[in-house]
């Protein structure tokens, strides 16, 4: 049995609106990066809130539902594979952010960001925290919005390209993924400036 975790903190100062910024997708393959950004009340409260990793998709539907019904604002923005070719990851992301932080019905005053980078935000200041989806209530719940936003799509672009399964591995490098990529060569949504295949010395198929 699960060991319950520790309750995450409601809020890094309670003097001022605080957005928790948090993205999907970046290690994945084919797809876009998601990032997502929430103000929560300060007295929101979810026993089961936690990093998105950490949850069930069980979970992550219902805690995703309370969110948006409960949250001050939120907002989910994307930044597709071709972007991200053309200004790598990294940069990929902090627009994401940006975009998201750009499309919240209310301006914070405070961002608190999963992770040690970012890219500053005109007139916004910014914290960062390395686990900070396992920390704050604010960046969990932008995980998982982030996350179950990402993998709604990604099991639609499963319909058109099925061979990828991303049903099951969302875009990210499977052993199956890279399978398919093998086979059938890349899709649209592949992300070329990746190393969507290991070295072939590397590339051995299992029993």
């Amino acid at each position: 049995m699960k060991t319950p975790h520790q309750p995450l903190k409601p809020f890094y100062q309670n003097s001022v609106a605080e957005a928790g910024i948090d993205e999907a997708g970046r290690g994945c393959l084919a797809g876009p990066v998601v990032a997502a950004a929430v103000i929560l009340p300060s007295s929101f409260t979810d026993i089961e809130l936690n990093d998105s990793k950490q949850l069930t998709a069980k979970q992550r539907e219902r805690i995703r539902l309370k969110i948006k019904s409960e949250a001050i604002a939120w907002a989910i923005a994307e930044v597709d594979n071709e972007q991200i070719d053309q200004i790598n990851i990294l940069q990929a992301t902090f627009r994401a952010m940006h975009l998201a932080i750009n499309s919240l019905s209310i301006k914070p005053a405070l961002l608190l960001i999963d992770g040690n980078r970012f890219k500053p935000y005109p007139s916004i200041h910014h914290k960062c925290f390395i686990k900070g989806d396992a920390t704050y209530q604010s960046i969990a719940a932008a995980s998982i919005l982030a996350k179950t936003y990402r993998d709604s799509l990604m099991e639609n672009y499963h319909q058109q390209y099925p061979v990828y399964r991303w049903d099951k591995n969302k875009g990210y490098p499977t052993k199956e993924h890279r399978m398919g990529i093998k086979t059938f060569g890349v899709s649209p949504l592949h992300r070329i400036s990746f190393q969507l295949l290991p070295p072939l010395s590397l590339f051995i198929d299992e029993d």
